[in-house]
């Protein structure tokens, strides 16, 4: 049975937390149980770089407050019964300090969104069930602007962790031809995220083509990777996912917790340390905390430059055939049929 609430220090704050000694996490072979007080201390424990991922960005938070457990689902439009679910707008009773800003949809709806402005806002977030953040490429100075372009090297088929390291070291270099300094961190799963500053004088689109742009270029330059959107055309390749670029799409923050056994964190990592990464299960909740006090934030200097589109913009120009959208998006313009290709019609 749950025991009453308990605070904690979160910054300058006391933030309460019920049920503490909920289960959130079941102990596995390479990591200990992990409690719901657990979860928030380690969002305190690693302010330093989870606000640098976070601060002053709209974030969706992935709620899981049955915990994550072997069976468990997430909610779908499909199906609204699951475990566990996104919460996209500001909740009602929220303590004064959670501030909001606002949003618009694919869909043209407006929406107010947490904006994530001290590491309390997160504590809190635990306290509600959040154990994974999902923020917004944008500042709230300007959400129709990104500051990010994220390219998602997911394995697909039998492709492996492994594979998607040595992706994301010719994506490093292919970043680099560009002028662009690029940072990479462990998706918490079997994959890798590498993430580069941009200025934000570009739209969704304009960072969208970028990403597209860059795919293309990183298919080109190695094997092993695809940009094919339908899954029944990846193969056993590296997809690199270009929509994660679009409005309303979110990748986990640095430092987040993922829905996965162990309690397994997507880690900032050098370049360095990713090349002999074998096992990205050695970052959990129980190790991260402890590595950055020590190691300090592989993201550091992230800020210290705000890059330009414009080298990726141009070979977007070199080849401007648009991509399908995710489904969620109203048909957009220039953008070829949606229906996966063993479906489609061939008049």
């Amino acid at each position: 049975m749950a025991s009453d609430a308990v605070e904690i220090e979160a910054g300058s704050r006391a933030v309460r937390v019920s049920s503490p000694t909920r289960v959130i996490f079941e102990a596995t072979d390479f990591s200990a149980e992990v409690t719901k007080v657990m979860v928030a201390e380690y969002y305190v424990a690693v302010a330093d770089g989870l606000m640098r991922a976070l601060r002053d960005r709209p974030v969706a938070l992935e709620r899981w407050p049955k915990g994550v457990r072997e069976g468990m689902v997430m909610s779908t439009r499909a199906d609204s019964h699951g475990d566990a679910f996104y919460q996209k707008r500001m909740m009602r009773g929220a303590p004064a300090y959670v501030e909001s800003t606002r949003v618009l949809f694919p869909s043209g709806r407006i929406a107010d969104e947490i904006r994530m402005t001290e590491v309390a806002v997160a504590a809190w977030a635990a306290h509600m069930g959040a154990i994974t953040f999902h923020p917004w490429p944008t500042r709230a100075r300007d959400n129709d602007r990104p500051d990010e372009l994220r390219i998602d090297l997911d394995p697909f088929g039998s492709a492996t962790f492994r594979d998607a390291v040595r992706v994301a070291g010719v994506a490093r270099e292919l970043f680099a031809e560009a002028g662009i300094e690029a940072f990479a961190k462990t998706s918490g799963k079997r994959g890798i995220h590498v993430y580069a500053r941009v200025s934000p004088r570009w739209t969704f689109t304009d960072v969208r083509h970028a990403a597209i742009a860059f795919a293309r270029a990183l298919e080109r330059r190695t094997d092993g990777v695809t940009t094919r959107w339908w899954k029944e055309e990846r193969g056993d390749n590296i997809f690199v996912d270009f929509n994660q670029n679009c409005r309303d799409r979110t990748i986990a923050s640095a430092y987040s917790l993922r829905p996965s056994p162990g309690a397994t964190v997507s880690t900032p990592v050098s370049w360095d340390e990713l090349a002999t990464l074998e096992d990205p299960r050695a970052y959990t909740l129980h190790t991260v905390p402890a590595r950055l006090a020590e190691q300090g934030d592989p993201w550091a200097t992230i800020d210290d430059v705000e890059h330009s589109l414009e080298p990726l913009l141009a070979w977007w120009d070199d080849d401007p055939v648009e991509m399908p959208y995710p489904p969620e998006y109203p048909k957009m313009p220039g953008e070829p049929k949606r229906v996966q290709p063993s479906k489609a019609r061939h008049d």
